[in-house]
């Protein structure tokens, strides 16, 4: 008898253990949510959204002809300066060349903006670049850290106005590592749940706007009052199914601008309702978008889709000795 009372006192406890938890989770989710922005279906004022729309600038180098005829497998999309030669360079013999996974549509481009100081000379260089290799689109928006949003929202608008045959695209920073093969086979690996209101990256949960006038990261409350950002994927490289691409360039009607691209992306899934997935194992834990910069073992890159912080030339020798027996990991 006392050990049967003492398994029903056991269960209740548990119970209401559990019910408490689950209480104050809710609590905490309320709280949390409350501090984000709203999905109120606001348009934007017109001097705000003319930021970011795409019908502002005009295009001095274009390569709308890239998808006709074909399904790209996946879009590299890479923001760089234009005098930043060294960097395309280096991608277009690495992870970015043609033919990196055989049987595999995957195409790649360069995304730049003018810089600040008209320069003739490279002007000329990249029009001779762009006939020469066919994946450069060049912009009128000055190319400055401040305007990283504008490129980017110009990214998703090309991918869909361009390629909308495309399965997924990917904007990567130029000093990235791709492990294109890991990558290719990961996404193969996601199956439908990848197909439609997918973005998978380095995601960040705790994100909050910086109140400090000297940060570089600075948001003043009146453009962006709430405490918190809804979470977001990190920047340097995120891969996305195609129909994303247009989905966000909508949204931009409605979410105001700030110039931190990410954290911008971030919003509009927000107000889209889409939820980024945490690109990661569990056993043993691994970030497969590496946001630090790890010494290169060519094992641990055979188990990362992305690692950073790579100059060309490293680059280019950390790429030929990856290629070589990776079997053996």
């Amino acid at each position: 008898m006392i050990t049967f009372l003492r398994s029903k006192l056991l269960r209740y406890f548990i119970f209401c253990s559990v019910a408490l938890v689950l209480v104050l989770l809710c609590l905490f989710w309320r709280s949390s949510t409350s501090k984000l922005p709203s999905r109120r279906l606001v348009t934007l004022e017109d001097e705000l959204y003319k930021v970011i729309s795409s019908s502002t600038y005009r295009y001095s180098l274009n390569q709308p002809e890239l998808c006709e005829g074909r399904e790209p497998f996946l879009v590299f999309m890479i923001p760089v300066t234009g005098e930043d030669s060294e960097s395309r360079a280096a991608i277009r013999k690495t992870w970015g060349r043609d033919n990196v996974v055989p049987g595999v549509d995957i195409a790649r481009l360069f995304f730049i903006g003018q810089p600040r100081e008209p320069k003739p000379q490279p002007e000329e260089y990249l029009q001779k670049e762009s006939s020469e290799y066919g994946d450069i689109i060049q912009m009128n928006f000055l190319d400055t850290y401040q305007n990283l949003t504008i490129k980017t929202m110009m990214i998703m608008n090309w991918l869909a106005t361009y390629c909308p045959s495309a399965r997924y695209g990917m904007k990567v920073d130029a000093d990235i590592f791709v492990n294109v093969p890991y990558l290719v086979r990961y996404l193969q690996n996601q199956g439908k749940s990848s197909e439609r209101d997918y973005i998978t990256g380095s995601v960040i949960n705790d994100g909050h706007p910086r109140r400090n006038q000297h940060s570089k990261w600075y948001l003043s409350e009146d453009v962006y009052p709430e405490s918190l950002f809804p979470p977001y994927v990190s920047g340097a490289g995120y891969v996305f199914s195609i129909d994303v691409a247009k989905k966000i360039s909508w949204a931009s009607r409605f979410v105001r601008p700030i110039p931190m691209e990410d954290v911008y992306v971030g919003l509009c899934l927000h107000f889209l309702d889409v939820h980024p997935v945490f690109c990661r194992t569990f056993f043993p834990y691994r970030n497969l978008f590496e946001i630090r910069h790890l010494e290169y073992d060519k094992c641990t890159y055979a188990q990362r889709i992305i690692v950073t912080g790579f100059t060309p030339s490293q680059l280019l020798n950390i790429w030929q000795h990856f290629q070589n027996d990776r079997s053996s990991c």
